[in-house]
């Protein structure tokens, strides 16, 4: 006699009921990874991804225009500018697993954010160096014989500040007769017009164009967030603005001029007064300049870290607010600029210098708006984004005092 409990129909009914309930499974495990808040969690790209990206060659186009294609995401990446180590940061949760080499300028220049990456990742320790920090210390047969798949470079670190002088260069032939892709970034030059696609085309070529997706959908959404409500703002209500650069480690006073902290300080509504004079990207500007343009605003900025920090202010990784705040009061004591309207009226700052050459920069643009005009811009907006900038893509956060007022805000 037979055992109903094991029937061939019943055993039929039971496989199908598990079938059913395993397909609902992997649906609901689907939806769970799709959701925000997993993608918040889970920012690196999935193994699907991965896949995808390894089944032939990628061709991105960078900031030149130029069309370049590799044979596969890159795993062996010189970085010839060692400081945008921080931007490969952003976009793959490991950037140091697909170095292959770099510079010396993140070792010493940001010898703290160093630390922190070397505590989190050792095998930085190890990584070959093929350059000081300058073009003409860039050794390209130490590149070569390194096997990279990718040479990531700013135009100007190959002999040039266009694609037909870049293209021209001896570095870029070499690069090219060795069958190395090289691919130009710019985070410093035209930083509002370039930082998009310079994002875009590295991810691609890394093998994370969904992450990467992300934190541009997340600049552009910030970006977009300060122009709204400063759209309708005047020129005449620009403000003049002092940005004090590497404040206290030169004589005052060093200042933007054109490009570069100047298109950002107009981004955020208000008046370069270094632009006014300098015609170059960076300038002095003389004591009797500045007092007699009295600026309402007046911004330092510092590292913390490398041969300025002994002297300048100290502000960045690592730093206390209430060390930051004393040495702001320092430097703004010892270049005797305590007459300004912006000192007395309490609208005197300092904020990290390193958020320059880096996509970061929106993070200095919402500070200067908040600090500019604190009646349409969120004076802690910055900080909030900076949180949630370590919180969603930064596997190494930046710890520190980054952003300081002279006076202790309630």
């Amino acid at each position: 006699m037979s055992d109903p409990m094991h029937s061939p129909r019943r055993t039929r009914r039971a496989g199908t009921r598990r079938f059913a309930a395993a397909l609902l499974a992997s649906a609901a495990g689907l939806f769970m990874l799709q959701t925000p808040a997993a993608v918040a969690q889970n920012p690196p790209s999935t193994p699907s991804q991965a896949q995808q990206a390894a089944q032939g060659p990628i061709t991105v186009t960078d900031v030149l225009g130029r069309k370049v294609t590799l044979k596969a995401p890159a795993k062996r990446v010189i970085l010839t500018q060692a400081r945008h180590l921080p931007v490969m940061a952003l976009l793959t949760p490991d950037p140091v697993s697909i170095l292959a080499g770099w510079s010396d300028e993140f070792r010493t220049s940001f010898s703290r954010e160093y630390q922190n990456y070397l505590e989190r990742f050792p095998a930085i320790a190890k990584v070959p160096l093929v350059a000081r920090h300058t073009a003409d210390s860039f050794s390209v047969e130490q590149a070569m014989a390194l096997r990279p798949d990718l040479v990531v470079l700013t135009a100007r670190f190959a002999g040039g500040t266009d694609r037909e002088s870049v293209e021209n260069s001896l570095m870029m032939k070499r690069f090219a007769a060795a069958g190395i892709p090289v691919l130009v970034v710019d985070f410093f030059v035209k930083p509002l017009e370039n930082t998009v696609p310079s994002l875009k085309a590295l991810g691609e070529a890394i093998g994370q164009p969904q992450r990467t997706a992300e934190f541009i959908d997340f600049y552009q959404s910030h970006m977009k967030g300060v122009a709204d409500r400063l759209k309708d703002l005047p020129p005449s209500s620009h403000p003049p603005v002092l940005v004090h650069a590497h404040a206290g480690s030169t004589d005052c006073c060093n200042s933007p001029g054109q490009g570069t902290f100047n298109e950002m300080i107009s981004y955020a509504g208000g008046h370069n007064i270094g632009a006014d004079v300098l015609k170059t990207q960076t300038g002095k500007l003389s004591f009797e300049y500045i007092n007699s343009r009295n600026p309402q605003v007046y911004i330092a900025t510092g590292t913390g870290s490398g041969k300025r920090a002994s002297q300048g202010l100290h502000i960045g990784t690592g730093v206390t607010e209430g060390d930051a705040r004393s040495s702001l009061q320092a430097v703004i004591d010892g270049n005797r600029l305590t007459a300004l309207s912006a000192v007395r009226n309490g609208n005197a700052h300092g904020i990290w210098h390193a958020f320059n050459d880096s996509p970061l920069h929106v993070v200095f643009i919402e500070a200067l708006a908040g600090w500019i005009h604190p009646d349409r811009v969120d004076e802690q907006s910055a900080r909030k984004t900076l949180d949630e900038v370590n919180r969603r893509f930064l596997t190494v956060p930046l710890s520190g005092t980054y952003l300081v007022d002279l006076k202790k805000k309630p």
